[in-house]
């Protein structure tokens, strides 16, 4: 049976227990709306709900993996003006972080978290590139595609 205390969510000291981030940290993502707790007790005090664990873990990883917390705001704010159905996007969306970019999933299609644009990288379109800008390259673009094939064709062995 669950105690009556966490019926109501989780505190911010179990939070900071559960997820490694500090009590200051919480606090300071709660006031500046990066992610705030689903609920409060009559008192007053934040209360988290599994969900926003999740959030507050993916806040967690991309900023370990160098996203700017100023980013992964402006990607909640983004996300939530192109996915208006998604009430917390970091808790309901699959998120990656590549480099500087923000790469949301959602209905089997990759997108930028601040732009809302479809991320795609047309293999085609780079062979193109690569051979308009250096024709001599030809030769490594078509080397590549037959390693793949040969690839390909020993996992169907």
């Amino acid at each position: 049976m669950v105690s009556s205390r966490l019926q109501k969510g989780f505190s911010r000291q179990q939070v900071a227990n559960i997820t490694g981030l500090s009590a200051r940290q919480l606090n300071y993502w709660r006031r500046t709306g990066v992610i705030e707790p689903s609920s409060t007790t009559q008192g007053g005090h934040a209360r988290y709900s599994f969900t926003d664990l999740i959030a507050l873990k993916t806040v967690k990883q991309l900023l370990e993996q160098g996203v700017s917390l100023q980013k992964v705001r402006k990607s909640i704010l983004a996300l939530l003006q192109y996915l208006p159905m998604q009430q917390q996007p970091f808790s309901e969306l699959k998120v990656i972080a590549t480099g500087d970019v923000v790469l949301v999933f959602h209905q089997g299609v990759a997108m930028d978290a601040l732009t809302g644009q479809e991320w795609i990288m047309e293999v085609a379109e780079l062979e193109k590139e690569i051979v308009r800008q250096y024709p001599d390259a030809f030769q490594l673009v078509v080397e590549q595609e037959e390693l793949f094939t040969a690839n390909t064709d020993k996992k169907a062995s």
